[in-house]
């Protein structure tokens, strides 16, 4: 990536109390704020992090969307996976370069994009999506993000519900309203060793997913948690926590699959 700002570029003008504004950079053009107007020519070609200034006065900071704020500040039809979520999920989840990684629930594209950066060129991300609109927005978010399709991006239209194609991959994530009902197709498609993950906004959802893993066999260590993302306010001597936290948005649960149809779930809290 290019230390510059360059035409075509989608760029964050961040305010001095901290609102972004989202502008994609065109020659000619100017961005109208309350606080003034910037021609676009006044930052393309400048340094990323150059803070400009409007006619009236007003000082902005100019620099790239980092993915977090790409997903959380697109428009989207479909709930968003936060990225407090996403950075647990991949480790969590343990998506490595090279990866094949199956993703049922495509729905704004923000898991399958950070499921991409952390598999690589060399992995792979199939992903099923069942509603043709949402897949069309999706594809359009990541060609947003990414300029393109990449070639290790299959997007498909299909319920996940009645099972999958793929076999043998490394890794299944399932961002469903019912995600039991994909877990027989999901334990089909697993490697032994593989892990399934499965994002559950509350915890009768945890409940079933986690006594249909049971039923079906073949699942061990299963594991659910949520997180908790509160800032602080620091400011000279002063200190103090946010006023505003993202508190909890989804259950993150995690099973392995077995090699056998056995079922392995030691006793006790905060097995790892």
């Amino acid at each position: 990536m290019s230390r510059v700002l360059a035409e075509g570029e989608v760029i964050l003008l961040v305010d001095k109390v901290g609102r972004r504004h989202r502008v994609r950079l065109k020659a000619g053009e100017r961005h109208s704020l309350h606080s003034g107007l910037i021609p676009h020519d006044d930052l393309i070609g400048r340094q990323e992090g150059v803070v400009v200034t409007t006619q009236m006065g007003a000082r902005l900071l100019a620099v790239r969307a980092t993915f977090a704020e790409q997903v959380t500040g697109r428009r989207r039809q479909a709930q968003p996976i936060y990225p407090k979520d996403l950075g647990a999920i991949l480790i969590a989840a343990d998506l490595y370069p090279g990866a094949r990684v199956l993703e049922a629930g495509t729905g704004t594209g923000a898991l399958t994009l950070a499921a991409l950066r952390a598999v690589g060129p060399q992995g792979e991300v199939i992903s099923y999506e069942a509603r043709e609109e949402f897949l069309e927005a999706a594809k359009r978010g990541i060609v947003d993000t990414l300029g393109e399709l990449p070639p290790n991006l299959t997007l498909k239209l299909g319920d996940a519900y009645l099972g999958f194609e793929e076999r043998e991959m490394d890794r299944v994530l399932l961002d469903l309203s019912e995600p039991w009902q994909a877990a027989p197709g999901a334990k089909a498609a697993l490697r032994p060793g593989g892990i399934l993950f499965a994002h559950c906004p509350n915890v009768s959802q945890v409940q079933r997913f986690f006594d249909c893993l049971r039923e079906l066999r073949g699942f061990g260590m299963l594991e659910a948690f949520e997180l908790l993302q509160r800032g602080w306010t620091v400011r000279g001597r002063s200190m103090r926590p946010s006023h505003r936290m993202v508190a909890h948005t989804g259950f993150l649960c995690f099973a392995r699959r077995l090699a056998d149809d056995d079922l392995f779930e030691p006793e006790g809290e905060g097995f790892r």
